[in-house]
């Protein structure tokens, strides 16, 4: 299994790299015990409440990037402090990375209350997703009830994706809003139908339209 290994202090005084260079020499022993792969080892000296942080956002990319399977840590308070540890745990566990620590001398072992944490955001999250696709599905549905036919109006759906796509017809947004639509469900409507397109940028388009309408 690939690993990383991720060591932090606190500040950037030159008696805190004794400290990191410690915990580095730990951490390489228990990836040589556990037969781990080491394909990084990050250093960093930087507040842990902090989230802008170099090492850790190298770290985040790493594993969306797919190069980790387990990440080697002193214990989850090198992740971070407060809210800061709750943010980058969830975004750690999510993608299924397993976390070892030399606190636990193997696979780390979550506090109860940092556990029900996490679970609660896990379930915030969830129901964030399923709101939103809720909100897709109702707008469409008004649409085509009210007479909108994606594959008559839109002339080129299926032919691009992506940002290829983001140029929505302004008349199919008028279309959309004389159907009693709000922004935020013509938004979603259309990113239904694969158009990368914001409640702002409907909004925009929408408002130049009747500017331009408008008599001077």
């Amino acid at each position: 299994m690939n690993a990383i290994i991720y060591c932090r202090v606190s500040t950037t005084k030159e008696t805190q790299e004794t400290s990191l260079l410690r915990q580095e020499e730990e951490l390489t022993k228990l990836a040589n015990d556990m037969g781990f792969e080491i394909v990084k080892v990050i250093r960093e000296q930087a507040s842990g409440y902090d989230l802008e942080r170099e090492g850790i956002l190298d770290l985040l990319s790493l594993i969306k990037a797919g190069q980790a399977d387990v990440i080697l840590i002193q214990d989850e308070t090198r992740l971070g402090r407060g809210n800061a540890k709750i943010a980058i745990l969830h975004c750690i566990l999510k993608e299924g990375i397993k976390l070892f620590s030399i606190s636990h001398s193997g696979e780390l072992q979550l506090s109860e209350s940092d556990s029900m944490v996490l679970n609660i955001v896990g379930m915030v999250e969830e129901y964030q997703r399923k709101l939103h696709n809720i909100k897709i599905k109702r707008g469409m549905r008004r649409a085509v009830k009210n007479g909108y036919r994606p594959q008559k109006n839109l002339s080129n759906l299926g032919v691009h994706s992506g940002r290829d796509r983001i140029e929505v017809p302004v008349e199919e947004i008028v279309r959309l809003r004389k159907n009693d639509l709000t922004f935020s469900e013509i938004a979603a409507t259309l990113r239904g139908f694969g158009y990368d397109i914001s409640k702002a940028t409907v909004h925009r388009r929408y408002k130049e339209y009747i500017e331009s309408e408008s008599p001077e």
